[in-house]
């Protein structure tokens, strides 16, 4: 299995930043961005990023408040605007002028916009259930839970607390799954007490709908000619299946479509038609290059 390199850089801001980078198979091997979701962090990307490093140097940060990256004491600047100046003080810090980028919910909607706002950028691109559109049954269900954890005390405490978040999103994951998400979304502190790893007050922002989950209606076309493939699952509540079939209608001959069985928001990523999927679109290496 690829091993991972610690990449540290300083923000526009100040702030300290994490990222991990598997140099691929050779020094000039095309490049893919991986970005975690709201609460997540890169560790998400755990079991997709060394299969992806088989072929491709792959940059998987923590955003901002995060993993490893600083807690921002600005709660303000926990907005998709600023992580997307993250992106691209990242990619210029690692040399990576164009890359293929995997999203899943936020880090997809951070994807759109570096696409649209840096063109050329942005090669491929997947989304993992989300789209230029935000259901809002799927907001309000993430506002009822995001900062708000309850404190635990033990790593079983930890899996049951995400066990009973999530339930309905992953309904087939058995015990050791659920252990293995327990230790992606916390972090032992210094008495090994497991922690959220991710700054509570990031659902901040979440209050204000209209800049948590912009429109992007007005930019998909934009990307009308950028390779895509929407990833959704089954039961999502954050990617309708009504904003799938627009997207769809209005990107017909770009975009590839999956839809995961048995998943809510969003697909893990290491479901074997997931896997499948993204090794097909990303192929050996991106259409336009990286």
């Amino acid at each position: 299995m690829a091993a991972a390199a610690e990449y540290w850089f300083e923000s526009h801001d100040g702030l300290k930043l994490f990222s991990r980078v598997y140099a691929g198979p050779r020094a000039d091997a095309p490049a893919v961005l991986c970005l975690h979701g709201l609460m997540r962090n890169g560790r998400d990307f755990e079991e997709l990023a060394p299969r992806l490093a088989q072929r491709f140097r792959v940059i998987v940060p923590d955003v901002r408040g995060r993993g490893l990256s600083a807690r921002d004491p600005q709660v303000s600047n926990y907005q998709i605007p600023v992580y997307l100046q993250d992106t691209m003080t990242l990619l210029a810090g690692l040399g990576a002028p164009r890359v293929s980028l995997v999203g899943t919910s936020m880090g997809g909607l951070i994807g759109m916009l570096l696409a649209v706002m840096q063109p050329g950028v942005v090669v491929r691109l997947v989304l993992n259930d989300i789209g230029p559109e935000v259901d809002p049954r799927g907001l309000e269900r993430i506002r009822g839970y995001a900062g708000k954890a309850a404190p635990v005390r033990t790593w079983e405490d930890a899996a049951a607390q995400v066990r009973s978040t999530y339930a309905a999103v992953w309904p087939d994951l058995n015990d050791a799954r659920w252990e293995k998400i327990a230790r992606l979304s916390y972090r032992a502190n210094a008495q090994g007490i497991p922690e959220e790893d991710a700054d509570p007050r990031i659902a901040e922002p979440l209050r204000d709908t209209s800049a948590a989950v912009p429109n992007l209606w007005p930019m998909w076309g934009a990307l009308a000619k950028l390779p895509t493939l929407a990833i959704r699952g089954s039961n999502s509540d954050i990617l309708s299946a009504a904003t799938l079939a627009r997207m769809q209608r209005e990107k017909p001959a770009a975009l590839t479509v999956l839809v995961v069985p048995n998943r809510g928001h969003a697909p893990l990523l290491d479901e074997p038609e997931c896997l499948a999927a993204i090794d097909a679109f990303l192929g050996s290496a991106p259409a336009s290059g990286a």
